[in-house]
């Protein structure tokens, strides 16, 4: 199991459900398999901008995904919904320990009175130059991470960091145009 891989998104089929007493993720409507593409090792997170949380795949059948913890997920959930939206990335598993980077993406933190948004992206080297001239310019491409907030002016403020710098893949994009446009 690698530590990251270079693909933002990986699979994203159908919609899911998770008991997070029994560690499982299952495929319910339009999931044609999960053994087509995703792997142990791999991230899925669950919820349009991660509303429930992420977590690590550790056994993959054709309709089932076995995860390795929930701590990645809002605390207080047994369970989450029949047809919620998910996807599966190879993002860096360390991240997900990390309580900058922690669900859901939205937030309302420290002395900020307005949601302040962090996320981890899998942006490449085209996404990089479309994103050159507005607030979300990055150095380089690879996993990226990003904290944003509106700033007691009124004004977009956008913090990030290059988590592994390298080449990604979005031949199939997560859904981070609005942050990473591909054009």
């Amino acid at each position: 199991m690698a530590l990251w891989g270079n693909t933002d998104l990986v699979y994203n089929a159908g919609d899911i459900a998770v008991n997070l007493t029994s560690k499982e993720i299952t495929g319910t409507t339009g999931v044609v398999t999960f053994t087509s593409a995703v792997s142990e090792g791999d991230v899925v997170t669950v919820g349009t901008g991660a509303t429930y949380g992420y977590a690590v795949v550790t056994g993959v059948t054709s309709t089932t995904l076995s995860i390795a913890s929930t701590a990645g997920f809002v605390s207080g959930l047994t369970t989450v919904p029949s047809g919620t939206s998910y996807f599966v990335s190879q993002e860096p598993i360390y991240t997900l320990g990390d309580s900058v980077y922690r669900a859901p993406e939205s937030k309302t933190v420290g002395y900020s009175t307005s949601p302040v948004f962090t996320g981890v992206f899998g942006v490449d080297f085209v996404e990089v130059g479309v994103a050159a001239t507005t607030e979300y310019a990055v150095t380089h491409s690879g996993w990226v991470g990003i904290t944003s907030y509106i700033d007691s002016h009124g004004n977009l403020r956008v913090k990030n960091e290059v988590l592994v710098a390298g080449g990604i893949l979005t031949t199939s994009d997560a859904p981070d145009d609005t942050q990473y446009p591909d054009n």
